[in-house]
């Protein structure tokens, strides 16, 4: 039924937002099981040895800052896939090739991170970190690393199973590994069922491992299930189609800096709530865990519109991607706004799940969190719309003006003001945050314009890679 709906240019809006909604639906599980995987090794950790938890944490945010960057890489593949979809339904070569050509450009950006995560411990000396604290972090890195192509490998190929529209197997595959990898930590961290005790070094040896996991599991997928079987994905994988490996960097280049911008600009607030005090760090770090949860929902709903948009970009069909788009930024801003009023009505339960209300400092630090929550729900509304925005936008392969609005928002608008009203007019933790949701604000308003400017903008018409 979805491949129906994705292939009549005359869907109705109705049967726009089903098949919507059965893309997206499991994409935003998936997207909250590859948060549980991320978090898996610190949680484990702070069981074992409060020491080796905060290398890890350091660690862990340094190699996703890395893993978030090459994800967006890769991410092209998502709408160039959906686009040859839309131009040839029964295309093989095509999906194939830009399949290979994604692994290529996964394999290919290895390299350069691998030399600089090599560098991790006078990195994070420069960074101010405690010498004993940035050696074991760097052991850490220096083990998960290497876990890094098959990461990739496995987002390209879930980003396939998404773009012909069966996104539960990579759902399947992603909770698979979260399983995987909390067994494999808490063996190896603690020494279980004879294997030696080996605390963070395990931690990072069941991260590398989970990777390789997730990878096997996604090939599974493609070479068991009859429908993905059928392209033959690996086939000539040493064939090169140079055109083909242009357009992903041409199109995922954009995107990964777009997904470093944002990351950035939320860890340099990190750096600006320490510099005020640890309360408002704590309750910082409380508010955003909130607001991340949170953002799984229009994320997984962005990446549901990339697709929607791309097939029928492909098509050249100017009316499925105007209804495609409309109705993924109708759900994004409709579930914001339900999350914001969550937010908004009930933040002492959710805040009261990170705290000890027992604890002078607790109910210093969940005081501050509150107001920082009440900003959120703002924020919240601002994050869904942009990151709908960019997602229906990657659907049309328009990656380099999303990048620019995002450099603007974030960093001269979004930290400018966060230092602003932090700083000189004195708001602190909670002028931080107005800064950040007043960035989000103008990356919605400008991801928008563009999207209502696309025919004028010439961004609509499909061009054939190589033609």
């Amino acid at each position: 039924m979805a491949d129906a709906h994705a292939l009549d240019g005359r869907t109705p809006v109705r049967a726009e937002i089903r098949a919507t909604l059965a893309l997206a639906l499991p994409l935003i599980l998936g997207n909250f099981a590859q948060t549980a995987i991320n978090t898996t090794d610190v949680l484990i950790l702070g069981r074992y040895d409060t020491d080796a938890l905060s290398a890890a944490a350091i660690a862990v945010n340094l190699y996703w800052a890395f893993g978030i960057f090459s994800m967006g890489l890769v991410t092209a593949a998502s709408p160039l896939i959906a686009a040859e979809r839309g131009r040839r339904p029964h295309s093989v070569r095509d999906v194939r090739r830009t399949v290979r050509q994604a692994c290529w450009a996964a394999l290919t950006i290895c390299v350069p991170i691998w030399l600089i995560l090599w560098q991790s411990e006078p990195i994070l000396l420069q960074f101010g970190q405690e010498p004993e604290l940035a050696r074991e972090a760097a052991q850490f890195i220096h083990i998960a690393m290497w876990g890094l192509p098959a990461f990739l490998i496995h987002i390209v190929l879930r980003y396939y199973v998404t773009a012909l529209e069966r996104p539960a197997w990579g759902v399947a595959v992603t909770c698979g590994g979260v399983a995987f990898n909390a067994l494999a930590c808490w063996v190896l961290v603690f020494g279980h069922f004879g294997f030696p005790e080996l605390g963070l070094t395990g931690a990072a040896i069941a991260n590398a491992l989970a990777n390789l996991f997730l990878m096997l599991g996604m090939l599974a997928v493609v070479f068991g299930v009859p429908r993905f079987r059928r392209y033959r994905l690996f086939g000539n994988f040493h064939r090169s189609d140079w055109p083909r490996y242009a357009a992903i960097m041409r199109i995922g280049v954009p995107i990964a800096i777009t997904f470093a911008l944002e990351m950035t600009v939320f860890n340099a607030a990190v750096f600006l709530m320490g510099m005020i005090d640890r309360a408002q760090l704590a309750a910082h770090a409380i508010a955003i865990q909130v607001a991340a949860m949170a953002f799984m929902v229009p994320l997984g709903l962005s990446q549901a519109a990339t697709v929607r948009v791309g097939l029928f970009h492909g098509r050249e069909d100017a009316g499925g991607v105007a209804r495609a788009g409309l109705v993924a930024f109708g759900l994004g801003v409709g579930a914001s706004f339900f999350l914001s009023a969550i937010m908004i009505f009930l933040p002492g339960p959710l805040v009261a799940q990170f705290v000890d209300l027992a604890s002078e400092n607790g109910r210093q630090v969940f005081e501050i969190a509150i107001s920082f929550l009440m900003i959120a729900a703002i924020f919240q509304l601002a994050d869904g719309a942009q990151v709908v925005g960019a997602g229906a936008l990657r659907g049309l392969q328009d990656t380099r003006w999303p990048m620019i609005y995002a450099g603007f928002g974030y960093w001269v608008i979004g930290f400018g003001l966060a230092l602003w009203f932090g700083f000189r007019v004195g708001l602190e933790g909670v002028g931080v945050w107005i800064g950040l949701a007043a960035g989000l604000a103008a990356v919605a308003v400008l991801m928008t314009t563009r999207w209502m400017m696309r025919d004028r903008l010439g961004l609509v018409p499909y061009a054939a890679i190589g033609d």
